[in-house]
């Protein structure tokens, strides 16, 4: 379980360099600084952490939190005032919760927020519109949402901004292990997902990502752009249903 648990988290959370920095992204794309970087609220903690250091770094020219309030809000909201008990989050959506986190921890400010959207689709839709709006032009984009959904974030932009270089960089790598007879984390990140959770969200895009008449892909709803999921993947999958079928997250009618 641990082997297929981890095959679904590379897969799902994708990074496309080895680490966020201008020299690695010079090295694979030819340029040292993006256009913009977008952390969505999706992510757990660790997301702020990842766009301060991207900030102090200057790999992008623009810095955008986006994030209203989704099925993960309300554990964001938990965890980050339980964190620094200072922030007050209640009703708050999720950029304006990693806006205050920034500031309190980092002393940074994003450029921009953008507070209304509800899950995967908008939050790349109203991104664009936020860009627009801000006469943004892009040829580049970063883009760093939790582990579990960043694969179907970049899915979506690819439908919606083709011809953009993407970047993706998930907020973290979890590396799931057996201890004492139980599944673990070796190294959990700042706020991590309870394992149960962290199951239930990978398992949940699987089926998503699929391109089929129920998936999220051209051939279905049309919310992304096509994926290739391999042989191992939908394998790995298959194993899990068997052991926690009851666990594929469904889509909440409240986010869509």
């Amino acid at each position: 379980m641990a082997r297929c648990i981890n095959t679904l988290g590379a897969f799902c959370g994708r990074r496309d360099v080895t680490s966020l920095t201008s020299r690695d992204l010079e090295k694979k794309y030819g340029f040292g600084q993006a256009d913009v970087m977008a952390l969505f609220g999706g992510s757990i903690l660790c997301g702020g952490d990842v766009l301060a250091n991207a900030m102090r770094g200057g790999i992008a020219k623009k810095y955008v939190i986006v994030g209203g309030a989704g099925h993960t809000t309300e554990t964001l909201r938990f965890k980050m005032h339980r964190a620094f008990p200072e922030i007050t989050t209640a009703g708050l959506p999720e950029a304006e919760i990693f806006a205050a986190y920034l500031k309190r921890r980092y002393d940074l400010e994003p450029d921009y927020l953008e507070c209304r959207s509800t899950n995967c689709g908008n939050n790349i839709t109203y991104l664009l519109d936020l860009l627009k709006e801000h006469h943004i032009a892009f040829r580049s984009v970063i883009l760093c949402q939790d582990a579990t959904m960043q694969l179907r974030m970049s899915a979506g932009l690819r439908k919606y901004a083709p011809d953009a270089a993407m970047i993706n960089y998930a907020a973290y790598c979890a590396r799931v292990a057996v201890k004492d007879g139980k599944l673990a984390y070796d190294e959990a990140p700042s706020g991590m997902w309870d394992m149960e959770r962290y199951v239930t969200l990978l398992m949940g895009e699987i089926p998503r990502l699929s391109d089929d008449s129920r998936g999220y892909g051209p051939r279905g709803k049309g919310y992304i752009a096509h994926v290739d999921i391999p042989r191992e993947v939908c394998s790995a999958f298959d194993a899990l249903q068997k052991e926690y079928g009851d666990m594929v997250r469904k889509a909440n009618p409240l986010y869509s």
